[in-house]
């Protein structure tokens, strides 16, 4: 009876007890905290690159919203992830006399078009009717649209391909940035900015040539990533965003970013495309809780998993 008594006080005393909350998952700068970051917007559910899919990914709480950047004949960064129109905008329908053939294909390069020949352009009717008549968005029209409300990550996407016509898009997407007063780190805490790209020289440029304190990420896909190899990516971004399957393929790559002080965004998450996962939400968690990566991109923001 004595023990009886005893266990049960300890079993009240137990009960009794704060229940202790689990600890928030550590993560690497420029990320606080386990980072949702809308994919070309929340593009399972709108146009991507439109501002319907950069409003809807604010509206399922993203962290982060992505825009990828092209430029226009006349130089302005517009959000559009393709170098070319035409599977994303009635563009052949518009001008159809204005393709360039390649390999015996028509395509509508992006930087054949002026910013006013853009805009005439509807970027919402393929992915629905409801979104007829949606337009390309500027950089600036992103910008003002999520400026306040969440982070921003552009993509410099394809850049050589518009240095060979004299277009620098670096030095243009600084020049946006800074007319924003989004050009260093903490200039508005609301909207923290990371810049991201495949090319490495890119994001060279933007460091060596136009003084680019902003943090720096760079994105790859397939290959061997050694720490060894690691180490010459730390001198250039703060940064690594390889794709999922990269990092299933050697989760120890995160412990060896991270053992460098460089974060690690993965990409990409959708429904439908989740592998083994029954949910892209259940992947998106083993991910951030299993595999321990900072961040994550993903056209169902809506699905990151929170707490």
């Amino acid at each position: 009876m004595r023990l009886f008594v005893v266990l049960a006080l300890f079993t009240a005393l137990v009960a009794a007890l704060p229940v202790v909350a689990e600890p928030p998952a550590k993560v690497l700068a420029p990320y606080t905290r386990p980072t949702n970051i809308a994919h070309r917007g929340a593009s399972a559910d709108a146009p991507e690159h439109t501002i319907a899919a950069y409003e809807l990914a604010l509206k399922h709480g993203a962290d982060f919203v992505e825009p990828d950047l092209q430029m226009t004949k006349d130089g302005v960064l517009v959000c559009m992830h393709d170098t070319t129109l035409e599977r994303t905008t009635d563009v052949a329908k518009v001008f159809p006399d204005r393709a360039t053939e390649v390999k015996g294909k028509k395509t509508w390069p992006v930087a054949d078009f002026t910013l006013a020949e853009i805009a005439k352009l509807d970027a919402g009717s393929w992915k629905g009717a409801k979104f007829a008549g949606a337009r390309v968005p500027t950089f600036q029209q992103m910008i003002d649209t999520v400026k306040g409300k969440a982070g921003i990550i552009p993509e410099t996407k394809a850049p050589e391909v518009y240095g060979k016509r004299g277009l620098n898009m670096e030095k243009e997407l600084m020049a946006v940035l800074r007319a924003n007063k989004l050009d260093a780190p903490n200039a508005d805490p609301k909207t923290p900015v990371v810049i991201q790209s495949f090319s490495a020289e890119s994001l060279k440029a933007l460091r060596n040539d136009h003084a680019c304190k902003l943090p720096l990420v760079y994105l790859f896909g397939a290959g061997d990533w050694s720490a060894e190899k690691l180490k010459g990516v730390k001198e250039f971004a703060d940064g690594i965003a390889p794709n999922k399957a990269v990092v299933l393929a050697r989760p120890g790559l995160v412990t060896d970013a991270h053992a460098l002080g460089m974060s690690v965004t993965v990409w990409t998450f959708r429904t439908g495309q989740t592998g083994k996962f029954d949910s892209v939400k259940a992947e998106m968690t083993h991910f951030l809780r299993e595999l321990k990566v900072d961040a994550v991109f993903t056209d169902n923001p809506d699905q990151f998993p929170r707490g």
